[in-house]
């Protein structure tokens, strides 16, 4: 895109507009989401239907004392925030929210600027955010705050990894990076076997395990329940952001509702159709207006978020050793070997191999190699070491640990423990 430059600052001062507003109706709708989950009202006292609530908490974190503790670093404790707050907004320059318009007499595309390698820039953007977290708890000087900040850094480069690669396969189908692209690629009709069915050829339904990959990725990759173990508030009080209150605090919080809203917007560019109508209604000509496109796709990224409020209303939140278990051992392995699937048949059939009996030679072959990755490694896991008994050292390790069942402190070594049967209660004699 050429647009002049008086056109783009339009386009970012609108998308900068756009995105706070929508974060402060997605605070007010996951709270009266998660209230109807959980049998309450949720806020309805201030404002119509109770927006102004979420409106109030933002103004109140922009007015609260700018407190900065005396032990931290103050140049990184500032700058952390800026770091994660502008990695948000970023991000947002290449995403499509809608095709081709005249406006002003110029013909463009609604969104900030496309580039041919578009996705690549979203994924370098969301790796610079991970740097306002890490610097967020190593500044503070605080134990809560670099165990939040070491497990988000761990946490977030883990699941960026399955995340890229959940997303070859959609670059193998468009033949392109640029997300204008991808867009349009899936608006052709999808014709299975030669059957038109009237639907577009959306790249969920044919990279689903890609896209349930790219899924669960994206809820780790925003540090939300059920994975928001850098801010458990059980084990690590507010993990890296504990130090941080007023208006910096308020920028971590807008970061994570924009990044939810990102994440949601490059699902429903690369996986749902971006800006095209929904089915039946892209079979309705009118509907297919490009300046209809920002209705369609906020619709689509409002479900996805919708996604967000309910698994935090109905899953409890994964151990640490399960969370990056499911990352390493899980979906990076699976991802791999849904590239070489996917690439293989792409391959065969720009080559016409699948047409008459080589697409069921083609199914047997993958579904009997998957069958045998599945047999061959379904092996036990060995046996944990037997525990030692007898006396054991609680200060050996430098940290008072306490003794495990079969296992007696020093000092009570020569303690004779009582053989006699503990007396049943009268209230239980009596029942």
């Amino acid at each position: 895109m050429n647009d002049p430059w008086w056109l783009m600052l339009i386009k970012v001062v609108v998308v900068v507009v756009v995105l706070l507003t929508w974060t402060i109706f997605n605070v007010w709708f996951e709270r009266r989401l998660v209230g109807k989950m959980q049998h309450r009202l949720g806020p309805i006292m201030n404002g119509p239907f109770g927006l102004g609530q979420a409106l109030a908490d933002g103004m109140k974190c922009l007015f609260k004392e700018d407190f900065m503790p005396s032990m931290v670093d103050r140049v990184l404790f500032v700058v952390a925030p800026l770091i994660a707050g502008t990695a948000a907004f970023t991000a947002w320059a290449v995403i499509p929210l809608g095709g081709e318009v005249e406006m002003f007499g110029i013909k463009t595309y609604l969104q900030a600027t496309d580039l041919p390698v578009a996705v690549l820039v979203l994924l370098a953007v969301t790796s610079v955010a991970i740097y306002g977290f890490v610097l967020a708890g190593w500044s503070s000087n605080s134990p809560y705050s670099l165990l939040g900040a070491l497990r988000s850094s761990a946490q977030m480069i883990s699941y960026e990894v399955a995340m890229g690669l959940s997303l070859v396969s959609v670059f193998l189908a468009s033949g392109s990076m640029s997300t204008h692209d991808i867009v349009e690629a899936q608006r052709l009709p999808m014709t299975p076997f030669g059957l038109s069915l009237g639907l577009q050829n959306w790249n969920w339904l044919i990279m689903l395990p890609a896209f349930v990959i790219y899924v669960i990725s994206m809820v780790g990759e925003t540090n939300r329940a059920p994975f928001d173990l850098p801010e458990a508030e059980s084990e690590l009080v507010s993990g890296y952001i504990t130090e941080y209150s007023g208006f910096k605090y308020a920028i971590y919080f807008l970061a994570e509702y924009i990044n939810m809203a990102t994440v949601s917007a490059i699902a429903t560019t690369l996986f749902m159709g971006g800006y095209l109508p929904i089915w039946p209604l892209n079979l309705i000509e009118p509907l297919n207006n490009p300046w209809l496109g920002p209705i369609w796709f906020v619709i689509k990224v409002q479900l996805f978020i919708s996604f967000f409020v309910w698994i935090r209303g109905t899953l409890p939140r994964f151990r640490y050793d399960q969370f990056m278990k499911l990352g390493w051992k899980g979906l990076i392995p699976v991802a791999l070997v849904w590239i070489i699937v996917f690439a293989t048949f792409t391959e065969l059939r720009t080559t016409d191999l699948l047409n008459g009996p080589g697409i069921y030679i083609a199914i047997g072959v993958m579904a009997l190699l998957v069958f045998g990755i599945v047999m061959l490694t379904d092996r036990p896991e060995p046996e944990p070491p037997p525990i030692p008994t007898g006396e054991v050292d609680a200060f050996a390790g430098g940290y008072p640990v306490p003794p495990l069942p079969g296992q007696v402190l020093p000092e009570l070594s020569a303690v004779v423990a009582s053989t006699a049967e503990v007396a049943e209660p009268a209230s239980e004699r009596s029942e």
